[in-house]
């Protein structure tokens, strides 16, 4: 995952300093792969549920995240800060296969397998603490 001078770093509500018991080390790594993108966001693979509120969404009109992420029915699932209640991101199941397998009828990964969750938090709705230092520019 994250390097050990990152894992340091943890994240809080941006709104309200609230701590979010979040850290580097749960970070899915960079270049990871996301159906629906991963455009100004950070993705989490584990999120402390009870810092959190969630509240399911359902919505009935086109949506186009990716060329590959689109569709007429959105269902996800809000993440707010469960002290202030601010959006902070959303919940996406295009995380790696919950399990081993070669997907519907041997044709590799399909949404048809059960994926993990991805907790996609919004870079502006929260700020870092002890971020990792950076080696001094020579």
């Amino acid at each position: 995952m994250a390097s050990s001078s990152a894992a340091a770093a943890t994240y809080r509500c941006a709104e309200c300093g609230a701590d979010l018991n979040l850290t580097a080390a749960q970070l899915y790594p960079e270049g990871v792969y996301f159906e629906a993108g991963n455009k100004g966001t950070l993705s989490f693979s584990w999120v402390d549920e009870s810092r959190l509120r969630f509240a399911p969404e359902d919505k009935i009109r086109p949506f186009f995240e990716t060329l590959n992420y689109w569709g007429i029915q959105r269902k996800r699932t809000r993440i707010s800060c469960d002290a202030c209640g601010r959006l902070l991101g959303y919940v996406y199941d295009d995380g790696p296969p919950a399990m081993d397998g070669t997907g519907q009828f041997g044709m590799g990964p399909s949404q048809v397998i059960p994926r993990r969750p991805r907790y996609r938090i919004k870079t502006k709705a929260v700020t870092v603490v002890n971020p990792p230092a950076t080696a001094p520019y020579r």
